[in-house]
């Protein structure tokens, strides 16, 4: 796929990620990756499903405070679409309680975050 093709298509799939985001988490989202890594120098926008994973120190991430989790919407094969920071125990159970009403599945592997 051309590169601004698949830019484009990218950016349309983080928006409608953050806007979702911003619902369950009173407008806290932000846009995270439009394009995936390819193994053969194409350019390819991140995956259109939705999954969701909540992100700590225990999956690898060095968070520079304790004030939660990282919540992030991925596509599946882990590249965040949109991420809200600061997550609370308390809230994660609320938010889950949301995504799984919404039937948004959770996503275990790898989460790939923007650098």
């Amino acid at each position: 796929m051309q590169y601004f093709k698949a830019l484009n298509v990218g950016r349309k799939r983080v928006e409608d990620a953050k806007i979702y985001l911003d619902k369950i988490t009173d407008g806290r989202g932000m846009p995270a990756m439009a394009l995936a890594d390819s193994v053969d120098n194409s350019w390819n926008p991140v995956g259109e499903e939705i999954l969701y994973a909540f992100v700590d120190e225990s999956s690898g991430f060095v968070l520079t405070d304790n004030s939660g989790y990282i919540l992030a919407l991925v596509d599946s094969r882990g590249y965040s679409k949109a991420v809200a920071t600061g997550i609370l125990t308390g809230q994660r159970k609320e938010i889950e309680s949301m995504l799984s009403a919404d039937n948004i599945k959770e996503y275990t592997g790898r989460v790939i975050l923007p650098a």
